[in-house]
């Protein structure tokens, strides 16, 4: 060993001092796992929110009926999901005149109310900056 230029023992060093790994008790069999694996995803949830205001609207709301924060008409073109300003008449289904006014209340027969998936967090907000910080850290 003295004529290598490092201390660090190596493949070409003779194994005579080197120290026995410790053996771990077995545990017994492990289970077996067939086909893939399901990682651990966040669930999803479908939910109606106003266009106007994002409020979140109960599941079994009217849509005959307003948004209970801010008014607006539930059966209308804004809270449709055909609804595409890019589309003839705004609409991406096939009516034959055009809704001059998108946000009041209309008897269209294509309507469907327009529901997004969104995930399901269970982050809340900490109360104090102090508790925000240490959550950081934690593990």
């Amino acid at each position: 060993m003295s004529d290598r230029k490092y201390r660090q023992r190596g493949y070409q060093d003779s194994g005579g001092g080197r120290e026995p790994r410790e053996k771990r008790p077995q545990q017994g069999p492990r289970a077996e796992r067939m086909g893939p694996r399901t990682p651990n995803l966040m669930g999803k949830r479908e939910v109606v929110r106003c266009s106007s205001c994002a409020a979140l609207l109960p599941p079994g709301l009217d849509v005959r009926g307003k948004c209970l924060k801010c008014g607006l008409e539930l059966h209308s073109c804004k809270m449709c999901t055909y609804f595409d300003t890019s589309a003839r008449f705004e609409c991406s289904q096939p009516i034959t005149a055009r809704i001059p006014r998108k946000d009041a209340h209309n008897d269209c027969q294509f309507f469907l109310i327009r529901s997004t998936v969104e995930r399901e967090t269970s982050s809340s907000r900490p109360l104090d900056a102090r508790a925000a910080f240490e959550n950081l850290f934690k593990k």
